[in-house]
């Protein structure tokens, strides 16, 4: 199985910044796309931004400019890089990779951690 485990959220002030990791572990075979949604109060897990393992990225309008995806292949792990923070960004973040592991290596699964909350105060 392949485990994915976010960390770096917290709580920040409009206008400041926060980093969030998610490192990929376990029985990994290859990983293509790694991303991250998140999921405000009372609303729907929404897509943000993911990049593959070439380092295309793709972004939601609505970070678009504050929010920077990077990535190292050698050590399975994403980044996320946001600045200035509004409180609309409120929301728990969600690492996600699309993936094979060594034990079913000719299939594709999609795999998500827990999550790691992540609060803007006005």
């Amino acid at each position: 199985q392949v485990q994915l485990v976010e960390s770096g959220g917290g709580l920040v002030q409009a206008g400041g910044s926060l980093r969030l990791s998610c490192a990929a572990s376990g029985t990994i075979f290859s990983i293509n796309i790694m991303g991250w949604y998140r999921q405000a109060p009372g609303k729907e897990r929404e897509w943000v931004v993911d990049i593959n393992s070439r380092g295309s990225t793709n972004y939601a309008d609505t970070v678009k400019g504050r929010f920077t995806i990077s990535r190292d292949n050698a050590k399975n792990t994403v980044y996320l890089q946001m600045i200035d923070l509004k409180p609309e960004d409120t929301a728990v973040y969600y690492c996600t990779a699309k993936g094979r592991s060594t034990a079913t290596p000719f299939r594709l699964d999609d795999y998500w951690g827990r999550g790691t909350q992540v609060t803007v105060s006005s």
